[in-house]
């Protein structure tokens, strides 16, 4: 496929050193599994595989983890947000805390509750209000003012209060950081910044449960582990967790793309620094990924993935789109997968590379040809459901 319709911004990690790859990576926590084992209604979520749609991009074969399935909450981020709150309370408490009555709501912690608070384009204050709830306590979502009614609805369906600022994502997080400093609430944010790194690597180690996941389904099907991993980015905790999964589990190695939305793309702008030093994007941060609309790269992200990223991926909406209306239609017997505009990055950025003559050194670098094995992550479903209908043809 050839194209010249959208924008496309690709750089190789000129930080990158592969002989000491994964090296410097921390390890994921070792209790996360256990603990995501604990919460009422935990089950893996499916891998799929896509060969009719990888076959159409010239590849050996498109797997699909479908986060939209995890605890019935349509995206990935309760892996985080359960985890993260987990190891507060831990750290907190003066007993033996176990996490099945933890969860269940009977842990004597839950007589005197806590109250959580996060800033979140939707699906991480969804999660949080989620966990809060399961865990007893109390939760304050702050969102930008223009989010999507849809996802503010689903916050305020878990019992959370919603309080709505006005500007970017930073100023998000800044004021959910004052207003929780003000009334003794526990912050609970997977992006670090200055004074807040602990909760962050924490929230990224919860995200290892999707490889480990992953890396027994591989083996019970018999399917080949992936050569390269298409990760959507925002402000990097996610794609920085999944690394960190991916370096200590995984018996082999993939080569890493990092996904973002053209006017949001705060890892591109830090790879292209001089020093690789956190560079804020240049763009007016209103594309449709909502959930990627996030100005500066996360302090306890960008190490991670200035040390192991091998290409920086930045496109339009467009072809955002194209990959929801790919898994929405599938191609032969494929699977048919709903996923939102997040969800869906980092299937794009695999089209898009696949599709432009310019990127021919970019595929070069992954490996990407008819004997490779990608894998994709759908991070999100229809969060906005009118939205969805709209861009796959269903409206």
């Amino acid at each position: 496929m050839k194209t010249s319709k959208c924008d496309i911004l690709a750089v190789e990690n000129r930080f990158l050193d592969q002989e000491q790859s994964g090296t410097s990576v921390s390890p994921p926590d070792q209790d996360v599994l256990e603990i995501h084992r604990a919460i009422p209604g935990y089950a893996p979520t499916p891998l799929h595989s896509l060969s009719g749609l990888a076959e159409r991009l010239g590849i050996g074969n498109i797997l699909v983890k479908d986060e939209s399935q995890r605890f019935g909450l349509n995206a990935f981020k309760a892996l985080g947000a359960s985890y993260g709150m987990y190891r507060v309370l831990k750290q907190r408490s003066k007993t033996t805390l176990s996490p099945r009555e933890l969860f269940a709501g009977t842990h004597p912690m839950s007589d005197e509750p806590l109250t959580f608070a996060a800033a979140t384009e939707g699906n991480h204050g969804r999660a949080v209000a989620w966990a809060a709830r399961k865990l007893g306590m109390n939760a304050v979502i702050f969102a930008p003012a223009d989010a999507s009614q849809s996802r503010l609805d689903n916050i305020r369906g878990q019992g959370a209060e919603v309080r709505l600022v006005k500007g970017t994502y930073d100023d998000v997080v800044e004021q959910a950081a004052l207003e929780s400093a003000a009334h003794g609430w526990q912050v609970i944010a997977d992006f670090g910044y200055d004074g807040y790194l602990e909760i962050p690597s924490w929230i990224e180690s919860g995200y290892s449960t999707i490889f480990i996941e992953i890396a027994g389904q591989l083996e019970q099907n018999g399917w080949s582990y992936p050569g390269v991993v298409m990760l959507q980015a925002g402000g990097g905790c996610f794609a920085a967790g999944a690394i960190r999964a991916i370096r200590h589990l995984w018996k082999t190695q993939p080569r890493f793309a990092c996904v973002e939305p053209v006017e949001a793309a705060c890892l591109l702008a830090s790879a292209q620094s001089q020093t690789g030093e956190l560079t804020q994007a240049t763009g007016k941060l209103d594309t449709i990924c909502a959930g990627l609309n996030v100005p500066t790269p996360s302090l306890t992200s960008w190490p991670t993935l200035r040390s192991e990223v091998d290409v920086f991926l930045a496109i339009e909406d467009e072809w955002v789109k194209d990959a929801m209306r790919h898994l929405y239609h599938p191609v032969g017997s494929d699977e048919k997968i709903i996923s939102g505009e997040s969800g869906a990055a980092g299937l794009a950025g695999l089209i898009a590379l696949q599709s432009a003559d310019q990127l021919d050194a970019m595929r070069e670098t992954l490996g990407l040809d008819a004997d490779t094995t990608v894998l994709v992550i759908n991070t999100e479903g229809d969060t906005d459901p009118e939205f969805f209908r709209h861009i796959v043809g269903e409206a």
